[in-house]
């Protein structure tokens, strides 16, 4: 089958700075696959991931890894063949806590599967052993056991054929056994091979634990430090949020702002278009107050007039008052003499009675 991926999902992939140990290096620019792998030949686990054609995790998974949560959405890991610290950014908690769960059931895997061949090789090892100290049949022994051609003779039957169908499968026995040993051996030999690298990477491993503890304390002083520049950064895009509603009222008071200046310029253009009549309505008014000085002229002309026409008017009243006065006494006069006048002709009247 060779290798097939268990679990997949997308992080950004950090690495540790080779030189300061204490800073992380983006691996990637952007969110990549990262992919659990089950190699069923070698019985091995490994975590890869892939940026274009780099790759940028290739490290197989021991029972002695372990993987830390640094922060809600941070994690790492100590790879000592690859002498790096991985570090993977997901872009949710749930993403951080399924990738770690499943960094444990691998972890534990590939601990059964250490311990299974652990108990392979000593099994390999005693069957070795106990191979190596079984004798093999001789010649003679064959012999005996088969029996010489004379005896092959005398003792042809029943008896001397079960004989020689037991020396035959002894025979099979005995190549099969050789068979095995040498096959028993190479992987023995391989084994071996096998255990010196890995006793030459647990002592490069017990080598580094200080170093890795170090580099631990350190990534965990980072940790706090992202922690505190991720508190600035949610207080900072809490102010974004004030400064967005902020930008959203004046875009308001903008466009209403943008609405009185086009009225304005409006009532501007009407301005502009009374304006060119200005000047004709400033010869109008140059014509206006001609005519009205004119007026005003002819005004205090007829103001003198009506002035000099009072006067005669008190001086007819005067003389109207005079003149009824006067009328007044002659019209006493005139009905005295009516009066008179009446008298007398009554006295004619009586004068004519008489006579």
């Amino acid at each position: 089958m060779g290798e097939q991926p268990i679990y997949t999902t997308r992080a950004h992939v950090f690495q540790i700075d080779p030189t300061t140990k204490k800073n992380w290096v983006p691996a990637s620019k952007q969110a990549v696959t990262v992919s659990y792998f089950y190699d069923s030949t070698r019985n091995s686990y490994r975590i890869i991931s892939v940026d274009g054609s780099k790759v940028i995790i290739n490290s197989t998974i021991t029972p002695n890894m372990t993987f830390t949560k640094t922060s809600q959405k941070f994690g790492q890991w100590a790879d000592s063949r690859a002498n790096t610290v991985f570090g993977l950014g997901f872009a949710s908690e749930q993403q951080l806590a399924k990738f770690a769960e499943k960094f444990q059931e691998v972890k534990e895997a590939a601990k059964l599967a250490r311990d299974t061949s652990t108990e392979k090789v000593e099994s390999l090892n005693y069957n070795s052993e106990q191979e190596s100290g079984r004798e093999t049949p001789t010649t003679e022994e064959v012999s005996s056991i088969n029996g010489t051609d004379d005896e092959k003779i005398s003792h042809v039957g029943p008896e001397a054929a079960l004989l020689q169908d037991e020396n035959d499968r002894l025979k099979s026995v005995v190549e099969q056994s050789n068979t095995n040993a040498k096959k028993w051996e190479t992987e023995l030999q391989t084994l071996r091979e096998n255990n010196a690298r890995l006793v030459d990477a647990l002592q490069e491993s017990s080598a580094n634990v200080e170093s890795w503890k170090k580099q631990l304390d350190v990534c965990k002083a980072e940790s706090d430090a992202l922690r505190e520049k991720i508190a600035d950064l949610e207080a900072q895009c809490n102010e974004a949020d004030q400064e967005k509603q902020k930008n959203a009222q004046l875009t308001v008071r903008v466009q209403e702002l943008e609405a009185e200046l086009h009225d304005k310029e409006q009532e501007l253009e009407n301005m502009r278009k009374q304006a060119e009549i200005i000047p004709q309505l400033m010869a109008e008014c140059e014509s206006i107050t001609t005519k009205l000085q004119v007026a005003e002229t002819q005004n205090s002309e007829l103001e003198g007039r009506i002035g000099g026409l009072h006067v005669d008017i008190e001086d007819s009243r005067q003389k109207q008052g005079n003149m009824k006065g006067e009328l007044k006494k002659f019209m006493d006069i005139l009905d005295g003499k009516i009066d008179e006048l009446h008298e007398f002709r009554q006295g004619l009247s009586k004068l004519g009675v008489d006579n």
